[in-house]
């Protein structure tokens, strides 16, 4: 019950750009909350965007797809248990990240002042923590994770069931500055690999996609320190 060619593909594709759009996210969050002219309220939606989007990725593999590799390939279940730990490991660092008050004071004109000293120190000291996090996972997915996932995709989950996998990833995704992970795909992979991961959108959003583009565009550059 082998996968097709292009479905095998398109599903090492999908992990790899995953995991790079985190990455991207956790090293822009430790360089913009160490520059005291980026808005806390800038700093507040890629936080929130990069928690909710972490936690969601590794909670649907630990309840969706590990699952059903198991059921095809009951050997897997110690190799993937050890890759839901770390995940569990990854919770606790975003907990730390979640817990950090960006709310920040407001002027009369209700833009957001610079933080403190002391929580912008908190915010880069919980990134890095993250960062590393996230660093050690997607390592720990390239050596674990990919001799143990893409056999199984090819051997055991038909490419319906990785199509309803991936539109129940999809359809679950919490609403939490979704233009940012078009930003990041668009800087993590080529054309032809995100329009491979857009293409599924419901159609309401796919002609969102000029707007979600350049609004992610120009919150980046403020978070990178250049609003020109």
């Amino acid at each position: 019950m082998a996968m097709k060619a292009e479905r095998d593909v398109q599903a090492v594709v999908e992990t790899r750009l995953a995991h790079e759009t985190h990455r991207l996210a956790t090293g822009l969050l430790v360089d913009a909350g160490g520059r005291s002219s980026v808005p806390c309220q800038a700093l507040a939606q890629l936080r929130d965007f990069l928690v909710v989007n972490l936690r969601h990725h590794h909670e649907t593999e630990d309840a969706w797809l590990w699952p059903l590799i198991v059921a095809a390939a009951p050997d897997t279940k110690r190799a993937l248990d050890e890759l839901s730990e770390e995940h569990e490991r990854l919770d606790s660092a975003l907990d730390r990240l979640a817990d950090i008050d960006l709310t920040g004071a407001t002027d009369h004109d209700g833009d957001s002042e610079s933080m403190s000293g002391h929580d912008r120190h908190a915010l880069r000291e919980a990134a890095v923590t993250v960062r590393d996090c996230v660093r050690d996972c997607v390592r720990d997915h390239l050596t674990h994770e990919e001799p143990i996932l893409i056999p199984a995709l090819r051997r055991h989950i038909t490419p319906a069931q990785w199509e309803e996998f991936a539109q129940r990833v999809i359809a679950t995704t919490p609403p939490v500055a979704g233009h940012l992970m078009v930003g990041f795909l668009d800087e993590a992979g080529t054309p032809a690999e995100v329009e491979s991961m857009l293409v599924t959108m419901p159609p309401p959003v796919k002609a969102m996609l000029p707007a979600l583009r350049s609004q992610a565009a120009a919150d980046l550059r403020v978070l990178r320190g250049s609003r020109s």
